[in-house]
């Protein structure tokens, strides 16, 4: 007889996939989760607001103030300081007279001279029992901001932290950075505006190299409110309550300035610096002045200013030119162009230098100076903050910084915007998509 002949057991398919796979894998789901991060529009809430007062009614700083406190402070002092060779010194020299607390806050600090400088302050404070905080945006600061600063900095006792590092664990921060400028001293002195810790805002713009900006110096009541706009980020970086006198010491009337600080949060449900705009471009009566270096307006923005033209404002919008150094900012913002020049807004464009001022001043006497870019990014992604000054002495002086930053711009006519270069147009329409993230 035959034997049946046993067969071997079959040994299981072992698929191998190799380890690159499982790489680029890996890399397409990171990149996917990054782009749903970053491409997550906010719900964004239109604000109709017709003219139904000016800035000088009753009815106007509540409403402007509508999603802050609704309660502007009297009793300030404000002084505007252009370009580095103004403030600079200035926020130098409050620095070395600290006695008790300095904090800084801030998107760009970029080592190089300047940022020597403040390292070298704050820590020759830090030397004498000042407690001295400085709160850096990871993504603004980034690796501008050499290590060797900032460890320089803590080992003298002062207290680093960066705002939201690049972790692959908190995606759904990565897109909300800290924008704001606040300098803070002793809870008494103040700082805020557009200007970073660099050295390109070293001089008094006379080249490329030396940007063109705006800061305000406070004192009065107003500046325990831009020590809360700090203590929000550093609560949440470094989970630490400020108290106590050092921080908020009593604040004396000291000028006839009524001032309010407007911060905005990505965290909060509606942004409250595009609201202030909102009702101030919608109450101007005879003139308004915006300068701002990243201008992005969406088809509501562009209706008001249009809506304000209407009725007799003689609206001013001053905006980079050919020095720039976002160039998608810049198309994002000129695909806009066309509604705002037929509508009789009138745009013109700073020629010498990186133009990086964010102030507003509507007929005269409101004004307000603060890191908010006009664009989507500023009003839905990033902490700002805003100082409004109603005072005709600002006002005036602003005034007057506008005018003459004209004489180094350029009107930018609807016939240079029909003609446009074909390169231009294609580059608007690239970036047309990512208009929200602009």
């Amino acid at each position: 007889m035959f034997r049946k002949r046993l067969r071997r057991p079959r040994k299981p398919r072992v698929y191998r996939i190799p380890v690159e796979t499982y790489l680029v894998a890996l890399a397409i789901a990171f990149a996917f989760s990054v782009a749903i991060t970053l491409l997550s529009r906010p719900r964004e809430i239109p604000y109709a607001i017709p003219h139904l007062f000016d800035v000088r009614d009753e009815a106007f700083l509540p409403s402007a103030h509508a999603l802050s406190n609704p309660s502007p402070l009297d009793g300030n002092r404000v002084e505007l300081l252009e370009n580095g060779d103004e403030f600079f010194p200035a926020m130098l020299s409050a620095i070395a007279k600290a006695q008790s607390s300095i904090n800084l806050e801030s998107y760009i600090f970029w080592s190089g001279k300047v940022a020597a400088r403040f390292r070298d302050a704050l820590i020759e404070r830090a030397s004498h029992g000042v407690e001295v905080r400085v709160l850096l945006d990871a993504v603004g600061s980034g690796v501008k901001a050499s290590r060797e600063d900032l460890d320089t900095m803590r080992r003298a006792g002062c207290i680093v932290e960066l705002y939201h590092p690049l972790r692959p664990w908190a995606l759904d921060s990565i897109n909300n950075r800290t924008h704001r400028r606040i300098l803070v001293v002793d809870g008494k002195v103040g700082f805020t505006g557009g200007a970073g810790i660099a050295d390109v805002w070293l001089g008094n713009a006379q080249s490329k190299e030396n940007w063109r900006d705006t800061q305000a110096r406070v004192e009065g009541p107003v500046v325990a409110q831009l020590q809360a706009v700090f203590q929000d980020n550093w609560g949440e970086a470094r989970g630490e309550a400020l108290l106590g006198a050092r921080f908020f010491p009593r604040l004396e009337r000291i000028g006839s300035a009524r001032c309010q600080v407007v911060p905005s949060s990505a965290r909060l449900p509606s942004s409250a610096a595009k609201l202030l705009y909102a009702v101030s471009i919608s109450a101007a009566r005879e003139r308004l002045f915006l300068s701002n270096s990243y201008f992005v307006p969406d088809d509501q923005a562009a209706a008001q200013f249009v809506a304000a033209v209407k009725r007799g404002v003689d609206v001013r919008i001053l905006v980079p030119g050919q020095v720039n150094d976002v160039p998608a900012t810049k198309a994002g913002g000129r695909s806009a162009f066309g509604k705002l020049l037929r509508g009789g807004v009138k745009i013109y464009e700073y020629q010498s230098t990186m133009f990086h001022p964010k102030t507003m001043v509507v007929d005269g006497v409101f004004s307000t100076i603060g890191s908010t870019n006009f664009d989507n990014r500023s009003f839905r992604r990033n902490d700002e903050i805003n100082l409004t000054v109603f005072d005709e002495n600002v006002g005036r002086r602003l005034e007057r910084m506008f005018l003459k930053d004209l004489e180094r711009a350029r009107l930018y006519t609807y016939d240079a915007w029909k003609a446009r270069p074909w390169k231009e147009r294609l580059f608007e329409w690239a970036v047309l998509p990512f208009r929200s993230e602009l």
